[in-house]
């Protein structure tokens, strides 16, 4: 329980020594993905957009084409497999352990946090020699229960998409998280599964219900084309938000064109912030903002004509009036059958001071 307001402390997972959660700034994170086309220079620029942009942090996705997907696995439309084979797509997009030490350096030097997406346990083991802050898990791998328990082993933050994944298998997962002993620090990530997602599929209001359901941080995974549903979803309750981030909008690739170009991130970016701004703390009150209008435009009780010493004070020789400063037409009932203590002129904001 909070001390302060007897309510139920919200839950917070921290990454990279950043609380992650509902009374926090959203954690924006860029989304590189494979939009390096498998090229480390790529990869480079991509994590200094991110930071130009003013994102939080940078994820990558590390895998083998040949562990990831078989032979005869198909390709998704929306990847853009040439010759039909997902397999021969991933094997264009890998970056080797060099590559991704140097990305990893990348970060650090700009100040931008490091993630990455591994799909299978090697793919973790790999990650873990880059000694990441937390570790990012696929929709695709929601049921994935030895991937999830080797991630969980790890006593790194998890953050988990959902997207693709019905209730129950969302359920089962967090319910794998918490018999792996990883729940208390898992953030779930609200999630559309298609490329690019429509805002009439997005469903915001899911994000506060898989955080009053399993009573953890949630984000959103935004496969929009908008720069605008990031802040929409930050209003929903969102705490943390990830976004596919290209160079290049028009280039190959099965992500390119569905992610925002630097520009047009910033500009992502820069909408959250205004969102959360005009959201505030939640307290109840006036801003020190209005000050000036309250003194010009409350009100005090006066003389509703010029009254002599001894008048006997009844609503038919009082008014309310602008400005304020005298007694607060609050105290108006307390007024009755006072008198004056000295003579009043009209329109006089009364002060206790005059009465006997």
């Amino acid at each position: 329980m909070s001390a302060a307001s007897g309510r139920p402390a919200l839950p917070v997972v921290c990454v990279a020594g950043r609380p992650i959660g509902a009374s926090w700034p959203a954690w924006i994170v860029a989304e590189a993905g494979v939009n390096h086309d498998g090229c480390v220079e790529k990869a480079l620029r991509l994590v200094d957009a991110a930071c130009e942009a003013g994102a939080d942090a940078v994820k990558f996705q590390i895998f083998r084409a040949d562990e990831l997907a078989t032979a005869a696995a198909p390709g998704a439309a929306y990847q853009r497999c040439d010759d039909g084979s997902q397999r021969a797509m991933l094997s264009r997009l890998e970056l080797g352990d060099d590559a991704f030490a140097r990305i990893r350096r990348q970060c650090d030097e700009r100040r931008i946090v490091f993630l990455a997406t591994p799909f299978g346990r090697p793919d973790l083991a790999r990650l873990l020699r880059l000694n990441p802050p937390a570790i990012k898990l696929a929709s695709t791998d929601i049921d994935n229960v030895p991937l999830l328990r080797a991630a969980a082993g790890t006593g790194l933050p998890l953050i988990v998409s959902t997207g693709a994944a019905t209730a129950a298998e969302i359920s089962d997962a967090v319910e794998h998280l918490g018999e792996f002993g990883a729940l208390h620090r898992s953030i779930l990530l609200r999630c559309v599964s298609q490329y690019p997602a429509p805002l009439h599929d997005v469903n915001l209001r899911a994000i506060r219900s898989l955080a009053a359901t399993y009573d953890v941080p949630v984000g959103f995974s935004d496969h929009t084309l908008s720069v605008e549903v990031g802040a929409w979803a930050v209003a929903a309750g969102a705490c943390v938000l990830e976004k596919h981030l290209t160079l290049d909008r028009t280039a190959d690739g099965p992500d390119h064109a569905m992610s925002l170009n630097p520009e047009e991130f910033r500009t992502y970016v820069r909408q959250v912030r205004a969102l959360e701004s005009a959201l505030g703390d939640g307290a109840i009150g006036m801003t020190d903002g209005e000050i000036d209008v309250r003194r010009v435009a409350r009100k005090s009780v006066v003389a509703s004509r010029a009254l002599p010493a001894g008048t006997l004070l009844t609503p038919d020789v009082l008014a309310i009036k602008r400005p304020s400063g005298g007694i607060s037409p609050a105290q108006f009932d307390q007024l009755a059958g006072r008198r004056l203590a000295t003579p009043v002129a009209a329109d006089t904001p009364l002060t206790w001071e005059m009465l006997q």
